[in-house]
């Protein structure tokens, strides 16, 4: 057997199915789409949920995918054995109602015995304990004897998740011989060695399952068929685990070359290694599909595992920053199957690079806390950390309770889960992935999940703003509807449409649907599954039913001016492009009628020489009038002119292109203006850090700008009519009330000085000593913070050496202030001590430094009680 590397695999894969009359797709996103059920894409039949439920129809009926799949459920499991990974690779081969269980197993033998040359003999089948049908194909049709097909049961052989299409399905399993064994005798398929290793497996969705145990034939039966690229490596390649497999072991041998360090030597070397070869390579793949680091969901889950081979990389020796040049062998290695990884790897290393000098920063401290913490354990005879401690180092010190946990577990000790939740008061499951009420397919459960597939909207709204069109469907806000009547609101779908939907950022268009005898308003326009276009809104007059003949049209005004702001966000982003670099990248957008607002890769917040450079440059471009042209064609031919796509969208075979000139040139399928002059004119409001490395700007263009400078305008009158002055004359008017009141506030400051002074009398009255450290405890009359401040500085440089403390009532409010002096403090006085002594006493709290603290209260009346106290707690300091 040719030992065939994992890159010539998958292509053998593909290829393979795809002589069998199959539709080779591209991976999907790691993000799942309009699937709430799912933090990650983890496996190859994810995506296809729409289309093995009806809602979405297919693009062929026989597809074939290498899906990239990721599955965090045991990130700490990872590295502690070779078992264990959190990226792999999942080939795959489905039927939406085409062919079933005979063509499946006859191409899953031809497949492994014949393409890849696995020995027949060596392959053992299971299928599940009722179903005769798959066995006879086995047995009869393709020859494995008897003995060698295993009869298991539903934990084993029957595929089902909750209520929806569910089914049996056949494994096969490949001997890989003795030395992968137990040595047990009765060590067989089943066993739990690695010898007999499950390398495919057909899952025969035939039966719909209710969500209570009841099983129904489905009208259309499919299948769905799994097989882990790294899995059949490790066969076809014959090595002990994925870690050993061409691709990976690249990757491996590079961690050991950065730290000196050789594999299979020592268990927690091992481990380490482990731990850095698997979680680069799922960094890398999800930030290429556009995942940033952050607190909660999947960003927290590429967080957890960038800053966990931080961690390894720290116990295998490696010092330095070492994950980016990681991440270009991971790109090295697959970009064969996947040239996004090349064409985003600026993106994916700026990321990586900026994440783990943050994470280098918090690393050692947190080490050096919870080591002395430990210590602290150990003297006491202590094997669980306090919450309270767990959550200081991931409160204070950044620390991940992650990373605490897996340290403490490696030296046999665990941490107070319960005292950490208490501490931290909301618990936030930062790693789980389900979100709200959602329907099998992952999508929220929405009266339009009832619609028949087969309806389709077909737009025709790039050049048009009116067409005739057919009503196919109405729904209410809770159901599907025959008709809809005045005042009703509801959805309305035609076969073909000027409308466009939300997509892309850009906001559905409104307007209205009118019938002989009614109408209706569209206040949105939305994308249902399929091709079906939701025109949402509700019934202005009359009855609008299902068969209906319908006259589109699209509210003109709004749509141009949607289509101004779209066109300067790619104006916009080839501008930012310019002039801070090739890593920028489109993260997200929102257009609409009156303004725009774009979200972009960049790593720090943009100086206002930068804002106006970007706002010049897309002016420039606006003023030169360049012309707006939107050309079909294949994806392949349109990446060759350099478009831009956006961080996760799935293309199809062919793609729209917008290019503006030879300024800009992307991949759009909105509505765009015929030439840049129409926009007008563009100026950024804002520009704020919206994440990790993703920065929003927000722009007014045309009618949207000249309503913002109206605005202004009217805001720029009243402001000058306030202080008595013209639009012109109000920076000089403002400057001399400046003048005016800061000379004001310095004679006022003088006066209440004075003023306090005099409140105070005669100091030397008041000097009282407490064990040989003089003390002035007085109570002023309504004097602010400021001032008490100041009375005590000048106190204290009359005193010489001792302790001050002030306490005065001003606007219902107390003030404390305490000093001590530099002799004071050596003898024991400690200001900060002090206050909190007295504080209680006045309804407040506070606190401070040795030499010099102050407090708030709410209760006046404790003044007194408050001074009277300060000799007591100053005389059990010294």
């Amino acid at each position: 057997m040719q030992k065939y590397g994992v890159n010539e695999l998958r292509r053998m894969f593909l290829e393979f199915f795809e002589s069998k009359d199959h539709l080779v797709l591209k991976s999907f996103s790691l993000v799942p789409h309009n699937d709430k059920s799912l933090l990650l894409i983890n496996s190859g039949m994810a995506p296809m949920k729409p289309y093995f439920t009806g809602q979405e129809i297919p693009p062929r009926r026989r597809v074939t995918t290498c899906q990239k799949c990721i599955r965090t459920g045991d990130i700490e499991n990872v590295g502690k054995t070779a078992r264990h990974g959190t990226f792999f690779e999942m080939l795959g081969n489905f039927s939406f109602g085409d062919y079933f269980k005979t063509e499946a197993i006859h191409w899953t033998w031809e497949f492994l015995t014949e393409v890849v040359g696995l020995d027949p003999e060596r392959l053992y089948p299971s299928v599940y304990e009722n179903d005769d049908e798959a066995w006879e194909i086995w047995n009869k049709e393709i020859g494995v004897p008897a003995e060698r097909i295993f009869r298991f049961g539903k934990e084993d052989n029957f595929w089902e998740h909750g209520s929806g299409p569910c089914g049996p399905c056949s494994e096969v399993y490949y001997d890989r011989g003795e030395k992968y064994g137990c040595g047990k005798p009765g060590c067989t398929v089943g066993c739990e060695c690695d010898r007999y290793m499950e390398i495919w497996n057909d899952v025969f969705s035939q039966f719909n399952n209710d969500g209570h145990g009841n099983y129904s034939d489905l009208a259309q039966k499919n299948i769905d068929t799994g097989m882990g690229l790294e899995r059949l490596a490790c066969v076809v390649q014959d090595v002990d685990s994925m870690f050993d497999i061409d691709t990976m072991k690249a990757l491996r041998d590079h961690v050991c070359a950065m730290s000196g360090k050789h594999y299979g030597i020592d268990h927690e070397t091992d481990v380490s290694l482990r731990v850095v070869t698997d979680h680069i390579r799922s960094v890398t793949f999800m930030i290429s599909d556009g995942i940033m680091p952050s607190n909660s969901g999947r960003g927290y889950v590429l967080r957890r595992l960038l800053r966990r081979a931080c961690r390894h990389g720290r116990l295998l020796g490696i010092e330095r920053a070492f994950l980016v040049e990681l991440a270009q062998t991971v790109i090295d290695g697959s970009k064969d199957g996947y040239p996004e990884l090349e064409e985003k790897k600026d993106f994916i290393f700026n990321v990586i690079a900026k994440e783990e000098a943050q994470f280098n920063k918090t690393i050692d401290q947190g080490l050096s806390i919870l080591a002395d913490m430990e210590e602290e354990m150990k003297k006491n005879g202590e094997t669980v950390l306090s919450g309270e401690n767990a959550f200081k180092l991931y409160d204070t010190y950044g620390f991940p309770i992650d990373l605490t946990s897996e340290i403490l577990d490696e030296k046999g000790l665990t941490y107070d889960k319960e005292g950490f939740e208490k501490a931290q008061k909301e618990q936030r499951a930062k790693s789980e992935g389900t979100f709200g009420t959602h329907s099998y397919t992952g999508k929220d459960a929405t009266v339009y999940d009832e619609l028949d597939a087969e309806l389709a909207t077909e737009f025709v709204g790039y050049e048009n703003l009116v067409c005739d069109a057919k009503v196919t469907a109405l729904t209410s806000e809770e159901e599907i509807v025959d008709a809809l009547s005045d005042g009703e609101k509801g959805t309305i779908i035609v076969d073909k449409t000027t409308f466009y939907g939300t997509m892309g950022g850009q906001e559905g268009d409104i307007g209205t649907i009118k019938t002989a005898g009614g109408e209706f308003v569209v206040e949105n326009t939305i994308h249902l599954a399929g091709t079906k276009i939701g025109h949402v809104g509700y019934v202005s007059h009359g009855m609008i039913k299902v068969g209906d003949p319908v006259s589109m049209e699209v509210d003109k005004e709004n749509r141009n001016l949607s289509a101004r702001n779209h066109s300067a966000t790619h104006l916009l982003q080839a501008a930012l492009r310019q002039v801070l670099g090739t890593h920028v990248e489109q993260a997200g957008s929102y257009v609409d009628a009156e303004r725009l607002r774009f979200d972009f890769t960049h790593f720090s917040a943009l100086s206002k020489e930068e804002l106006k450079q970007v706002e010049n440059i897309v002016n420039e471009k606006i003023a030169e009038c360049l012309p707006v042209v939107a050309k079909n064609m294949p994806i392949e031919e349109a990446r060759k002119t350099g478009a831009a796509a956006l961080f996760g969208e799935k293309y199809g075979d062919v793609v729209r292109v917008v290019s503006m000139g030879d300024f800009s040139v992307e991949f759009c399928g909105g509505t765009h203006v015929s030439n840049t002059g129409v926009i007008s004119a563009l100026k950024i409001i804002s520009e704020t850090g919206v994440a990790a490395g993703v920065r929003r700007i927000e722009a007014l263009t045309s009618k949207g700008l000249l309503k913002y400078y109206d605005d202004m305008e009217k805001k720029l009158q009243e402001a000058a009519a306030l202080v008595k002055a013209t639009p012109n004359q109000l920076s000089d008017k403002i400057r001399h009330l400046q003048a005016e009141n800061k000379d004001l506030h310095s004679e006022l400051e003088s006066v209440k000085s004075k003023m306090a002074k005099e409140a105070m009398g005669d100091v030397s009255d008041q000097v009282t000593e407490v064990k040989g450290v003089k003390l002035i405890a007085a109570k002023v009359e309504d004097v602010d913070m400021n001032g008490l401040r100041d009375l005590g500085d000048q106190l204290k440089e009359k005193l010489g050496e001792g302790v001050i403390v002030l306490a005065s009532a001003a606007g219902g409010k107390v003030s404390l202030v305490a000093m001590a002096t530099d002799e004071a403090v050596k003898k024991g006085a400690h200001a900060g001590n002090l206050i909190k002594g007295i504080a209680g006493l006045v309804g407040g709290g506070g606190g401070g430094r040795p030499n010099m603290a102050q407090a708030g209260g709410k209760n006046p009346d404790g003044i007194d009680a408050a001074i009277a106290k300060v000799s007591e707690v100053l005389e059990s300091q010294l």
